[in-house]
């Protein structure tokens, strides 16, 4: 059986060391422009801290895939084209795509490049997965958090694509590549800027009773004292719906993906990489997720028949969840 492959995430280089150190397969980076879907103040690498970052990885045998995941528009091509081709310059062991353009440009200046489709791509049909696979050569896919264990395993059952699935972090029920609810909040496209709930639009507001968020003033959440507030996202959003009194979550409330249960499931369908999410996540949070998946990897290919979950990893991942539970919902049979 091939090993799942841990894929892990690294928004600056501390983050990308303590991945590396605590035996993560891959990690994966952007630079600090539009070309990556994380590109926050203070996140991500300059080319000097890439080219430290592959070399510390490279020297303790570990990947780096670098991430151009995001949409570019009108004619402003040319900031994504220089990714590329910096990246490629640079050797990082793959790319992560999302914009058919970036791609048709990618796989014609370097036929040999590695190339692994972006969930912003928001490929999830086996039709569209060999569209990609036909025309830009993709070798890997990453899926979508919205499918069940049997629909991944149809996928790697029908195409000869690697796929990687998400493992850890905060849980999208929406399409991903395809959702427009920060655009219809904030006028920003998640796809463009990266983010679900630009900061610039965020806002805080400690009241005597209450802790009041808004994104680009509409009210997402209000808080009682001592309540855990978390950052506003619209579908994460508490609101109240109906005849209701109580403010409730109607879309999606604050559960972190965590698929420690499921991955001897995932294994028998054939994936090829787990990944985590959390570029915009500290170095401790990277160092202990990649610890832990590491160590649950290994133990479960060392004793299929015998995996089980230990206390300690579950205790250790949630006490980084941003939501107040975990869950792996999106994986089992709607």
């Amino acid at each position: 059986m091939k090993k799942i492959e841990l894929v892990c995430p690294a928004g600056h280089l501390p983050s990308l060391k303590a991945a590396v150190d605590n035996g993560a397969d891959a990690v994966y980076v952007g630079f600090s422009n539009a070309s990556n879907a994380r590109n926050f103040p203070g996140l991500n690498f300059t080319e000097r801290e890439i080219r430290e970052g592959i070399e510390y990885a490279h020297r303790r045998g570990a990947k780096v895939f670098l991430t151009i995941n995001t949409f570019p528009q009108g004619d402003d091509m040319a900031e994504w084209y220089e990714a590329v081709d910096k990246g490629q310059e640079m050797g990082v062991d793959a790319q992560v795509i999302a914009n058919i353009g970036v791609l048709d440009y990618a796989r014609n200046k370097y036929p040999d490049m590695r190339i692994h489709l972006s969930v912003q791509a928001g490929a999830s049909t086996c039709e569209a997965i060999s569209f990609y696979k036909k025309h830009f050569g993709i070798e890997r896919l990453i899926l979508p958090r919205v499918l069940t264990i049997d629909e991944v395993r149809a996928v790697k059952e029908k195409t000869d694509v690697e796929v990687e699935v998400f493992a850890l972090g905060l849980l999208c029920i929406n399409y991903e590549g395809e959702c427009y609810l920060s655009s219809y909040l904030t006028g920003e496209s998640t796809n463009t800027c990266g983010a679900c709930s630009p900061a610039e639009y965020v806002n805080f507001d400690e009241g005597p009773d209450k802790l009041r968020v808004t994104s680009n003033g509409v009210l997402i959440n209000e808080y009682d004292p001592g309540e855990v507030a978390s950052y506003p996202i619209a579908c994460k959003g508490r609101y109240v719906t109906g005849d209701a009194a109580l403010l409730d979550y109607p879309m999606e409330d604050l559960s972190s993906l965590n698929v420690l249960d499921l991955i001897p499931q995932l294994a028998d369908a054939g994936i090829d990489a787990l990944k985590i999410e959390g570029r915009q996540r500290t170095r401790a949070y990277v160092g202990t997720v990649a610890r832990v998946f590491r160590e649950a990897i290994d133990v479960y290919h060392s004793n299929p028949q015998g995996y089980q979950v230990k206390k300690q990893w579950r205790e250790d991942l949630t006490a980084l969840f941003e939501g107040t539970k975990q869950t792996y919902s999106c994986y089992v049979e709607k």
